[in-house]
C-alpha cells in the first residue's frame, strides 16, 4: 500500500524492522537500508536499471534477504514543490511495485539529496570514478536517513 503521508506510513510499520530507501534514477536505482531499530541508514548498492520486472525482482530479492518491512522512495520534486515527469515516473514505479508486494511504501522529498551526497563524497576526497559508482546509493542513504529521522520524531 502506498502512503502519501509519512505519518500514515509510520502507523503501518511494526515497532521494529529494517526499511529501505530508494533513489530512482533513469539509469540506476540507489538502495540504502536501515538497521532493525530504524536509527541509521546505510548505503547498500546500485541496481542498474533494465526493465521494470527485472528491477523489481532484484529489489524484492533484497527485501526478502534482509527481511525489510517497508520502502521509502525519494520523490524528485521541483524546487518550487511542484512535480514533474521524474516524480510521475517515481509514482508509477511505486504503483507497479504494489502489484508485486504488500510492503508499505511511502515517499520522501529528495530535493538536494544528490547534492548533499556529492558534497559528502567530495569532502571524503572520493575519486571521480568512485563517486560515479556510489552517488546513487549515498543519495538513497540521505533520503532514507531523512525519513528515519522523521519517523523517530513521529514515534517519539
Amino acid at each position: 500500500m502506498i502512503h502519501e503521508d509519512i505519518a500514515d506510513f509510520a502507523k503501518s510499520l511494526r515497532a521494529t524492522g529494517a526499511i529501505a530507501g530508494l533513489d530512482l534514477g533513469t539509469k540506476t536505482i540507489g538502495v540504502a537500508v536501515s538497521d532493525g531499530l530504524r536509527q541509521v541508514a546505510s548505503p547498500l548498492k546500485v541496481i542498474r536499471r533494465q526493465k521494470f520486472t527485472l528491477d523489481a525482482e532484484e529489489l524484492l530479492s533484497i527485501v526478502r534477504e534482509r527481511g525489510l518491512i517497508g520502502l521509502v522512495l525519494g520523490l524528485p520534486r521541483n524546487m518550487d514543490g511542484s512535480e514533474g515527469p521524474r516524480a510521475q515516473s517515481t509514482r508509477a514505479f511505486a504503483r507497479n511495485l504494489t502489484r508485486l508486494t504488500d510492503l508499505p511504501i511511502s515517499y520522501w522529498d529528495e530535493r538536494l539529496s544528490t547534492v548533499a551526497a556529492e558534497r559528502a563524497l567530495l569532502e571524503a576526497d572520493t575519486s571521480r570514478k568512485r563517486r560515479a559508482e556510489v552517488i546513487d546509493q549515498v543519495a538513497a542513504g540521505y533520503i532514507l536517513q531523512g525519513a528515519l529521522d522523521r519517523l523517530r520524531y513521529l514515534n517519539g
